[in-house]
């Protein structure tokens, strides 16, 4: 059967590349979000571009926590080799389902409370993540995630700011046993870096402005201590 033809000839590629290769999926977690929430994939997404940004020129990066990897091809376009892990089968099978060969990264099951990931990584960076370990066994998570990290790896952690959880979902909260207010979170990665940087984020904007009044914040480690 002929391929349509757009209109516009600028657009013929996307006919065209449609008939070859197909129309990629979303991830479990990215369909769901589409569904329910169209915009919440909006700000997942803004928030992988904001690593991608940190992260870009990278040779080796870990994402700890990666769900179904659905924004994961964002700071895989900016880094060399890419790898991510999550702790939940589920999650990992349906990443593997959907990778293409453009795309292919290591992504295998993962639970970082048990030991770190084998190898040696520029850059370690978890989002959406922390909020679900509970306190007790946080520095031991944070440990061994940046463990394959060289003194001069970078360590990048996202999480909903403390302050924003009373306006959560009733699924986010459902989770969410540890969230932190931005001073907190610096203090915790100070423990694990000489140097730590702060921001904050409201929806797809990333700023330094009154962590307060973020729904979001994020801490990027450099110097890592002995």
């Amino acid at each position: 059967m002929e391929t349509p033809k757009t209109k516009e000839a600028q657009y013929q590629v996307i006919v065209e590349h449609t008939a070859a290769a197909g129309v990629e999926r979303f991830g479990l977690r990215a369909s769901e979000s589409w569904y329910q929430d169209p915009k919440h994939l909006a700000f997942r997404l803004s928030r992988y571009k904001f690593v991608s940004k940190m992260l870009a020129g990278r040779g080796s990066v870990l994402e700890v926590g990666c769900g179904d990897a659905f924004g994961s091809r964002i700071v895989q376009a900016e880094v060399g080799k890419y790898t991510a892990i999550d702790f939940d089968p589920i999650f990992i099978e349906d990443a593997k389902s959907r990778m293409v060969p453009r795309w292919a990264f290591d992504c295998f099951v993962h639970d970082m409370l048990t030991g770190p990931v084998p190898g040696a990584f520029d850059a370690v960076f978890a989002l959406d993540v922390l909020e679900h370990i509970d306190p007790a066994q946080e520095i031991l998570f944070l440990r061994n995630s940046f463990a394959p990290l060289g003194p001069y790896g970078v360590g990048m952690l996202g999480v909903p700011s403390l302050e924003s959880q009373p306006y959560a979902s009733t699924q986010s909260k459902l989770g969410h046993i540890n969230c932190k207010s931005a001073p907190q979170l610096k203090q915790l990665m100070e423990i694990f870096f000489h140097t730590v940087f702060m921001f904050s984020m409201n929806d797809e904007v990333v700023h330094t402005g009154f962590h307060k009044m973020a729904n979001y914040v994020w801490a990027i480690g450099t110097g890592k201590r002995d």
